[in-house]
């Protein structure tokens, strides 16, 4: 292995003559490193045909069995103005019949993932372009009905229909109010922590609409300063923390005839993370959760009867939390649905039948990462999992009765998946750690169509860089075995010491040693291989992909084991000859740096170096949902919570500690940081500290990316 490690990169070495030095400003203000995406490919019905936006701002129609040289426009640019103004088209959307199209434009952010958009509606055979609802607008999670005679959406937090042939716009709740009532979408911690935005659907005959309603009155408040003016505005917004009261949330059901709106009874719970109808039956698939998050139970509604019938018909518990995901499907046989669980101790695929039976699908030691789709024709369901280990994904077929399993991605690294309408076809996207994605088109059995991106022009401009490849390694701590990640010095000599910079996430379910394509992340990790840095990542217990036991081992103590793995490991790491124990170094980002900040205080002086981003200080400061799923309460287990606080260790810092944070930070709160200052301030410790006004959890925008990362770059360079 050392052999053919200093082969690579003695072969790198040669090709370095020419080659040019990173930098942030190339980064991070240029962005000479992005990659290339394939375009937005949208299926037609018959799984064969497609859409997607073509030169001159042109909705074209083209044959993935042709290689597309004759394309029919649908859509001529020349005919998207709006008030005597082109519209720049975000996204769009057809009705059952493909003959109009629902678009949006100028999509404004909410939170990370809802936002608000100007829609239109537009006809194909008329060419006729109107606004969707210019009296409510902008809207939001605007869809058509599936038998495509109307268009639902949000607007004031209440659910509005329009009747296409008519006109007719219809406002189904009358309630909505900010910071109050939510109707048919959700609260600020159901986005952030169960995923999940649009909180209605149809019916697959289009006479019901099923939605949650939110009653936030009581949620209590949390307020950041916006500045930019002479007096700061100050928004303010519902958040949760842990252990303080949630949205009251309830499912109802609408009769869109006769606009009645039903409530529906499904038990005693705390959430409900999800809801899905058939796309054959009047039948509603809903989720429902304790507060502990260790009891989901799924109910039945069936609509198909004038009174509504609700029953429950399987509950799955655990010692410790259930993870909730999108891998759910109602099957069309109108007796069960397909679902993942990690039950047996790690993630997999079941049938579960509306009489309760469960059948595995998948089975071994390893996990399902995503369950990918369901031919219905074929029995045929496609998956993504970790088989080949916990760094790596396939992508795999199997019959529903758990024969004929398939690798359909022979390549070793990250491959994802998308299965396209009809799942005649799937763009197939594959990367590695040091190889920017390809993406092709494939038939569902694996076969290769035809590739859409290679992304050439960023691999001839990394041969002309100082890149260092990033290797993967194994590290055996006292206490577990953990998988780790290296960039080397690009001038690497076996024969002497170099610096670690420790990059470090380490959140339950979350791993950052992945043999994928990492962004503009691998760069600047390389800029710091060019400056006689080794990068070193590490994926503590609490990550995912090696089984339940592993991931699920920090319950209640969220931080303990994490850290300890962590300081093992890099004590281990630092053991080596190449490596300059003095001089280690760590960061880490959201997660992250609750890990870093962990690792200057509780670390007993091992790093030199600490820099902290947007950090967790203190779970109780942190939603309620995310936090009570691994911790429970802070009524219940204080000590779960005070034990890895970092403000709590405050006394206990060595080395130069750097901490960073977006005061309009919406997730961690900008009250993580000040109440650390506090404690260090208390505890006598000085310390470094930025803030960015008016910038979230992601800190970006402008300048400030490449701001961001001059300063940790400058930070390293002078203190590590």
């Amino acid at each position: 292995m050392k052999s053919l490690l200093s082969a690579i990169l003695l072969t790198l070495s040669s090709n370095f003559i020419l080659a040019q030095n990173l930098s942030v400003e190339r980064i991070w203000r240029n962005y000479e490193f992005t990659t290339k995406s394939a375009g937005a490919y949208q299926m037609l019905q018959d799984g064969q045909h497609y859409v997607e936006w073509g030169g001159n701002g042109n909705l074209v129609k083209g044959d993935l069995s042709d290689d597309a040289k004759n394309k029919e426009i649908l859509i001529p640019g020349s005919t998207l103005v709006w008030n005597d103004k082109p519209i720049e088209v975000a996204g769009f959307e057809f009705n059952a019949s493909e003959d109009k199209v629902l678009l949006w434009t100028a999509p404004k952010a909410i939170y990370r993932r809802s936002f608000e958009a100007f829609y239109f509606l537009y006809d194909l055979n008329s060419k006729k372009l109107e606004a969707l609802d210019a009296d409510h607008a902008p809207q939001t999670l605007a869809e058509y009905s599936p038998d495509g005679t109307s268009v639902s959406y949000i607007h004031g937090n209440d659910i509005f229909i329009k009747e296409l042939r008519s006109g007719k716009v219809t406002k189904v709740t009358q309630d909505g109010k900010r910071n109050k009532i939510i109707n048919g979408t959700t609260d600020w911690v159901y986005e952030e922590e169960f995923a999940i935005t649009k909180a209605y659907c149809w019916s697959p005959d289009s006479k019901y609409l099923a939605f949650l309603k939110f009653d936030e009155r009581e949620v209590p408040e949390f307020q950041m300063a916006m500045y930019g003016q002479l007096y700061p505005e100050h928004y303010t917004y519902k958040y949760p923390k842990a252990g303080e009261l949630n949205s009251k949330v309830t499912l109802h059901i609408v009769d869109l005839k006769s606009l009645k709106i039903q409530g529906v009874e499904v038990g005693i719970y705390e959430y409900i993370p999800r809801l899905n109808w058939s796309s054959k039956a009047n039948q509603l698939v809903v989720q429902t959760m304790n507060r502990h998050q260790n009891e989901l139970n799924y109910w039945l509604v069936d609509a198909t009867q004038k009174h509504f019938k609700t029953t429950k018909f399987f509950t799955e518990t655990s010692t410790t939390y259930i993870d909730v995901d999108n891998n759910l499907l109602v099957l069309q046989d109108g007796k069960s649905i397909l679902r993942t669980s990690e039950s047996s101790g790690f993630n997999h695929i079941y049938k579960l039948g509306f009489d309760g039976s469960t059948t595995p699908i998948t089975k071994g030691d390893w996990d399902v990462i995503e369950f990918l789709g369901f031919d219905e024709q074929t029995q045929t369901i496609y998956y993504s999992s970790a088989e080949l280990g916990a760094i790596y994904k396939s992508v795999y077929s199997i019959q529903i009765d758990g024969s004929q399993k398939k690798n359909l991605t022979a390549a070793l690294g990250y491959n994802n998946a998308t299965f396209l309408n009809g799942m005649k076809y799937f763009i197939h996207t594959y990367s590695n750690a040091n190889t920017p994605p390809v993406i092709c088109l494939r038939k569902s059995n694996g076969e290769f169509v035809k590739t859409l991106e290679e992304n050439t022009a960023l691999l001839d401009k990394m041969r002309n860089e100082k890149l260092s490849p990033r290797v993967f390694i194994s590290i055996p701590t006292p206490s577990v075995i953990l998988n780790a990640s290296l960039i080397y010095p690009v001038s690497y000599d076996p024969t002497k010491k170099y610096p670690v910079f420790v990059n470090v996430y380490g959140g339950p379910g979350h791993n950052e040693v992945l043999d994928c394509w990492d962004g503009n992340d691998y760069f600047f990790h390389n800029l710091l291989a060019q400056d006689g840095y080794m990068v070193l990542s590490i994926d503590p217990r609490g990550t995912q992909y090696r089984g339940a036991d592993f991931k699920k081992s920090t319950y209640l103590q969220l931080g303990k084991l994490e850290i300890q793995d962590v300081v093992e490991a890099t004590k281990v790491f630092a053991q080596r000859s190449d490596v300059d124990a003095s001089r280690l170094g760590i960061m880490g980002w959201s997660y992250g740096g609750f890990m870093s900040s962990l690792a200057m205080t509780k670390g007993n002086g091992l790093f030199k170096v600490g820099i902290a981003v947007a950090p967790v200080t203190n779970w109780r400061f942190y939603d309620n949902i995310y936090t009570e799923r691994f911790m429970r309460t802070p009524q219940e287990n204080a000590k779960g919570y005070d034990d890895n606080s970092p403000i709590n260790f405050a006394k206990d810092l060595q080395g130069k500690y750097f901490l960073i944070h977006g005061a309009a930070d919406d997730n961690v709160h900008y009250q993580n940081s000040m109440e650390m200052i506090s404690a260090l301030v208390k505890a006598n410790k000085q310390f470094d500290l930025f803030i960015y006004p008016n910038k979230n959890h992601g800190i970006y925008g402008g300048n400030t990316r490449n701001h961001l990362f001059n300063m940790i770059h400058d930070y390293i360079l002078k203190e590590l």
